[in-house]
């Protein structure tokens, strides 16, 4: 038998595995590493976080990447230079993260690379009749990762979530679910990336039936993407300050909201395909406001985020009350002005960030992956939610061997 096959196959019978989880999020702010030691599957999964670091993208990187980045048309030979280039970058620096941690990679038993969203293209949102089927593209070559570092990779876990009828994203449920459901409390964990979205825990941890995820709208895309419009040498609205000196336009945020996507069934799925510089340029357009100020479009798009994310909870819980614990993680959890906006939409809710569950927010998506990665390996897929809200019960996951 092929050695690294015969290590896979010892690794899924053993008590626990070390994990480094990858995640590169659509802010483009670098690549997370985290390691972990996950000690049993499913329910009874316990994680430990032993090291965690987000190695910064360059100027460089962001613009080789922006090429790419939610394009309709790019040079075929650039991406497919891209796919592996980024795959051999994401493998320098988990050799780097390891050194720097005085861990070797022959302690590392796997690795969990999320790879780069380049485009995702779920059916209600290209609405193309010759291709009826979702799709999503993720950069960074999984071969690469593991003959790179020498550690058996995980990658693309989410193209086995559309071949089996989801929408590619977000793939956080069954994560949460396994690692941060509690016998004590419903739970909401909210996470404000580029895109926003939030996952619903029942009280129960056993009964995945009611747990759901869904996309509620941009989180922090749009605002950063203004920001850089404005000023080349900033990447983001740095503690939301140029937003919380801004007043809301009611016209440009009525054009906003007028798209399908706010008023479409849960679970739901985007991008920033959608949310892009041509929808809010499209926005200024019909309400006149193209030559609003700076601070007053950040100040608006706040309240679009916060607005997206208050009309999908109160779809999402019509019938009673939803549950005030809501947990934050992503980058947009350190912004005072999108969490005053949500609070403001959202009065009953208390704000907590998921640090206080024992998984640091900055960490949490490449934490999930390194969750995916173990269940996918040592674990029994299981269904998360039902209908329409349903999770398929798939190991997510490609499999590469270094050699």
């Amino acid at each position: 038998m092929n050695y690294y096959l015969a290590r896979l196959a010892h690794l899924a019978t053993q008590p626990s595995r070390r994990i480094i989880g990858l995640m590169s999020g659509t802010s483009l702010d670098g690549l997370d590493v985290a390691l972990c030691r996950l000690t049993g599957h499913g329910p009874g999964t316990q994680l430990v976080l032993e090291h965690f670091h987000t190695v910064p993208y360059t100027g460089d990187i962001k613009t080789r990447i922006r090429e790419v980045f939610a394009q309709d048309l790019v040079r075929l030979e650039y991406l497919t230079l891209l796919n592996p280039w980024l795959g051999s970058l994401h493998a320098a620096a988990i050799l780097d993260c390891l050194r720097e941690w005085q861990v070797s990679p022959e302690e590392v038993d796997l690795v969990a690379s999320h790879g780069q969203t380049v485009y995702h293209a779920p059916q209600h949102q290209h609405r193309r009749p010759d291709f009826p089927l979702n799709a999503t593209l993720q950069l960074g070559d999984g071969d690469h990762v593991a003959v790179g570092t020498g550690i058996i990779t995980l990658s693309d876990f989410r193209q086995k979530h559309v071949a089996a009828g989801g929408e590619g994203a977000p793939l956080a449920a069954y994560g949460d679910f396994l690692l941060l459901s509690s016998p004590a409390e419903e739970r909401l964990l909210l996470n404000l990336g580029g895109i926003a979205n939030f996952t619903y825990l029942p009280r129960t941890g056993g009964d995945a039936s009611t747990a759901f995820s869904t996309d509620t709208g941009p989180g922090n895309t749009l605002l950063d993407t203004t920001v850089r419009a404005h000023h080349p040498t900033l990447q983001y609205d740095e503690d939301g300050r140029l937003a919380a000196a801004g007043r809301v336009h009611e016209g440009l945020l009525a054009a906003l909201l007028d798209h399908p996507f706010f008023a479409a069934a849960l679970p739901k799925t985007t991008g920033p395909e959608l949310f892009s510089a041509t929808y809010l340029a499209e926005a200024q357009q019909r309400s006149g406001t193209s030559a609003l100020g700076l601070e007053d479009t950040l100040a608006t798009l706040a309240e679009l985020s916060a607005l997206g994310v208050a009309r999908a909870v109160h779809a999402a819980f019509s019938e009673r009350p939803a549950p005030p614990a809501v947990y934050t993680s992503g980058g947009g959890a350190h912004n005072p002005a999108l969490l005053a906006a949500l609070k403001r939409h959202l009065p009953q809710a208390r704000f907590t960030p998921t640090d206080a569950l024992g998984v640091p927010g900055d960490a949490k998506e490449a934490i999930l992956f390194a969750v995916l990665a173990n269940e996918a390996v040592a674990g029994t897929p299981g269904r998360i939610g039902a209908g329409r809200q349903r999770v398929p019960a798939v190991g997510m996951g490609k499999i590469s061997l270094p050699g």
